[in-house]
């Protein structure tokens, strides 16, 4: 028996051994598509309108520093072709290479720092769409609890095991409260394209 469909079973029949037995009632279940929700949400297009824009912003500022570095890299070969000059004196061709080793330290430092505004900015981008992403899965899972309070299971029925299969295979009458949510989430706000 595989043990990745055990252990999910085993965790659904303790759950539903859990709750309090009413032989008059049956067992009220309702299921909820997740990935729906969470897609057509209103906040969820602006929260990545937000995140797209701060990445192109990125990008840009990281397309200026790396256009600055060709640039520098190609005063350095300037350089160095002049330090190789035939015509220069001894004094004058060390000069330049002074010139030249000192422009290719500059370029080391410009390159870590280019490579650092890069990690760092990629991070800062990580973080802020962690926390927009958590803030509205909060504030979904806020309406999802008002407007479950009279059921007994509630299922997301976009959810994946590990082994990508549906966790929840069917469903049958189980009412499906997806448009119900996403209906208190965008109430009052224009459907945004």
């Amino acid at each position: 028996m595989n043990l990745n469909h055990f252990f999910p079973v085993l965790g659904l029949v303790l759950a539903a051994g859990a709750l309090p037995v009413r032989a008059e009632e049956p067992l009220k279940v309702a299921t909820i598509n997740m990935s729906q929700v969470f897609s057509d949400f209103n906040k969820t297009k602006e929260a990545e309108a937000k995140i797209n824009g701060a990445r192109a912003q990125a990008k840009a500022e990281l397309d200026d520093r790396v256009a600055m570095f060709k640039q520098a890299e190609t005063d350095a070969q300037a350089l160095k072709a002049a330090a190789s000059e035939p015509t220069l004196t001894e004094r004058e061709r060390d000069d330049r290479l002074r010139s030249f080793n000192a422009k290719l330290q500059e370029l080391q430092s410009f390159q870590a720092e280019v490579q650092g505004f890069q990690k760092t900015r990629e991070r800062q981008i990580s973080e802020q769409s962690t926390r927009s992403r958590n803030s509205l899965v909060d504030e979904i899972n806020q309406v999802i609890s008002m407007k479950t309070e009279k059921y007994d299971l509630v299922f997301d029925k976009s959810g994946q095991s590990l082994n990508s299969v549906n966790v929840l295979l069917f469903s049958g009458g189980a009412a499906d409260l997806t448009n119900e949510i996403l209906a208190a989430l965008n109430a009052g706000k224009p459907q945004t394209p």
